[in-house]
């Protein structure tokens, strides 16, 4: 999911350098929902290897 993350800021990086504003606010969006959907599903596996273990 980070990885998927990475391509989408890269894609809107390389957009943006290249002038395509719509591009690159698309895949700026698209990254910031992945990031934070990756920060989601780690903190849901920190706890639930926490509660497993104890």
């Amino acid at each position: 999911m980070l990885s998927w993350s990475v391509t989408f800021l890269v894609i809107a990086l390389v957009a943006a350098v290249l002038g395509f504003g719509g591009i690159a606010g698309s895949a700026a969006g698209i990254a910031k929902v992945l990031f934070f959907v990756f920060l989601v599903l780690l903190a849901i596996n920190l706890i639930s290897g926490a509660v497993r273990k104890s």
